[in-house]
């Protein structure tokens, strides 16, 4: 990777640098505050849902003694089941508030993770001992073997390299990813958009794959479309997977999209041709 010689550009970029880690910080932080409302909101959610659980078992004690006295009466007992079917209302009410908040909780820190990420590109394929004392110039023969115009055009430069996870698992057939950090995301954008439009990418030779690097919590729904979005991708339907994982399409001239399989699933049965396509995997 080139070096960049003029120390006057270093502490430009440096500045540059220590802005966006400062940036990212403070939002880092931000997040950490609304993380914290949000599980204080929802422990106190819990411990009103258990005390209407409590109180709940408490009326329906008091409704079996009233039923099985000789002597209660009828209306007294249907005011009594009126009042546990409220208090049932309420309590689904609070765990449904419950869910929702657990669920932006969980939005939030997958978020934060993927602006953390936000810069880099995850490398696929690259066997393993392969120049693994200097990834950041593999990565350079990469760009050189399959976009040397760009590595014409841009000012290439790395901000950390390596392989994830760190440790080797010797039971592992495939090798593990290379991480690059760009200092910018529009860099990496850039070149992923370049590798999409190419198809194929190799280093010396092998083919490989280029791709945004993702939190796990949005990696895994992602992995659930890579099936129909291949088979798609067969019949020309221009697919895309737009961020998080939402699935995009064009089908009769018209851009369709999906945030999960049973809304596609809904959607193919008014599409005979898309059905037939996609019946077999839905």
């Amino acid at each position: 990777m080139r070096r960049q010689r003029n120390r006057t550009k270093l502490s430009m970029e440096d500045i540059e640098f220590r802005t966006t880690l400062l940036r990212s910080l403070k939002n880092c932080l931000e997040a950490a505050d609304k993380l914290n409302e949000i599980y204080k909101k929802t422990n106190e959610t819990l411990d009103l849902i258990l005390g209407n659980q409590l109180e709940i078992k408490h009326t329906l004690t008091e409704i079996t003694n009233i039923i099985q006295t000789p002597d209660s009466r009828p209306e007294e007992r249907k005011n009594q089941v009126n009042d546990l079917k409220c208090e049932e209302a309420k309590n689904t009410q609070l765990e449904k508030q419950n869910e929702k908040r657990i669920q932006k909780c969980e939005d939030s820190v997958r978020s934060l993770w993927d602006s953390f990420k936000r810069t880099n590109i995850r490398i696929i394929g690259v066997p393993e001992d392969e120049r693994e004392q200097d990834i950041e110039n593999l990565f350079e023969e990469i760009m050189t073997e399959n976009f040397p115009h760009l590595v014409k055009e841009m000012d290439l430069q790395v901000q950390e390299a390596r392989r994830t996870p760190n440790k080797r698992n010797p039971k592992r057939t495939t090798p593990r990813h290379i991480i690059i950090k760009m200092p910018r995301a529009k860099d990496k954008e850039r070149i992923l958009k370049t590798a999409r439009e190419r198809n194929s990418v190799t280093y010396k030779g092998i083919p490989i794959r280029l791709s945004a690097d993702f939190s796990t919590e949005t990696l895994q729904p992602r992995r659930e479309w890579q099936e129909i979005f291949k088979v798609m991708n067969t019949k020309n339907l221009q697919p895309r997977l737009l961020y998080p994982a939402k699935l995009s399409f064009r089908i009769e001239g018209q851009i369709k999209s999906s945030t999960d399989k049973e809304k596609l699933k809904e959607f193919i049965t008014t599409k005979p041709g898309l059905y037939e396509m996609l019946k077999g995997i839905l």
